[in-house]
């Protein structure tokens, strides 16, 4: 093995002085075991980007290597918490001396969750894409928590217009004198009885958090419960025909503009002791439209996030 091998980001300064804020590597793939919500730890496929910034002017460029073996000993010998995360932005800072004093990391993967159906209790995996971005700057850490969380939404002005025509329906098909509650019965299973129904389409709620200093694990499968909880038609995994018929029912009795989904989940994190910040987008990809309808509400605290 050769020896004494050039090292140029230590002994050769820049062609152009300058500071930068951020300098690292993106997109390293690595499993993780995540330890979240009081659970056992389990494992994650994760992309992660991890960063330091270079306040020498001077400086070639940072070790980014040391960054690595940083991460592949926390994936190899650790779990990935609040207080590890911590540490590791520590660790960075620590393995750059006088290079470098503020560091990010930002850990993105799926995160399975048994979902159970709303009737017949047959049981699926639903993916649901999270993002942990860390930072340390000035010994002071932030930790965010982004989630995206699927549902229906079905659209109350189609449910108006839908109503009025099977009302029409009714009044074309019936009269006071020929009203009999059987044939009605009969020809409400009909199409002509249900001559219209309103539209609905998938929808996603992607919801950033920030953590208080208080928390010590990842609120990852609480958040997503309350919001589904919340919004009341999450998107399904396993379905019989008897769970389909009560996913119908709970969007006839749960239909909503993205505005009625987006002052739903601004209350519901509102509440949350635990939260000092959040942003919240609601998007309903439209099935009436060729464009969504997108609602943005945030926090409001000062120099907290902006919609």
């Amino acid at each position: 093995m050769p020896t004494n091998l050039p090292d140029v980001a230590n002994h050769v300064t820049a062609q152009t002085e300058g500071v930068l804020e951020r300098v690292g590597m993106g997109n390293i793939e690595v499993p993780l075991m995540l330890k979240a919500d009081e659970a056992q730890a389990r494992m994650v496929s994760a992309s992660v980007s991890a960063y330091v910034n270079l306040i020498q002017p001077q400086a070639k460029g940072i070790h980014m290597s040391r960054l690595y073996l940083l991460l592949d000993q926390l994936s190899t010998e650790g779990e990935l918490t609040i207080s590890t995360l911590k540490k590791l932005l520590a660790d960075f800072i620590e393995s750059h001396d006088d290079l470098s004093d503020s560091a990010q990391v930002i850990v993105k993967f799926d995160y399975h969750m048994r979902r159970s159906s709303l009737i017949s209790g047959k049981q699926g995996w639903k993916a649901y894409p999270i993002v942990i971005n860390g930072q340390v700057q000035q010994g002071k850490f932030d930790i965010e928590l982004s989630l995206d969380v699927p549902y229906s939404s079905t659209c109350p002005c189609s449910a108006a217009l839908a109503r009025q025509l099977i009302q029409d329906a009714f009044k074309a098909q019936f009269n006071a004198d020929t009203l009999d509650a059987e044939q009605v019965h009969q020809w409400l299973g009909t199409t002509q009885g249900i001559v219209a129904t309103p539209h609905s389409q998938r929808s996603v709620a992607e919801i950033k958090v920030k953590l208080t200093d208080e928390v010590s694990d990842f609120p990852i499968k609480s958040l997503i419960d309350q919001v589904e909880d919340t919004l009341k038609t999450p998107v399904q995994a396993a379905v019989k025909r008897e769970d389909e018929q009560e996913f119908a029912r709970l969007n006839g009795q749960n239909l909503m503009f993205c505005e009625d989904a987006a002052r739903k989940l601004k209350y519901l994190l509102n509440q949350q002791s635990d939260l000092s910040d959040f942003w919240l987008r609601v998007n309903h990809l439209e099935s009436l439209h060729a464009h969504d309808a997108v609602s943005i509400a945030v926090k409001g605290v000062e120099n907290g996030f902006r919609a």
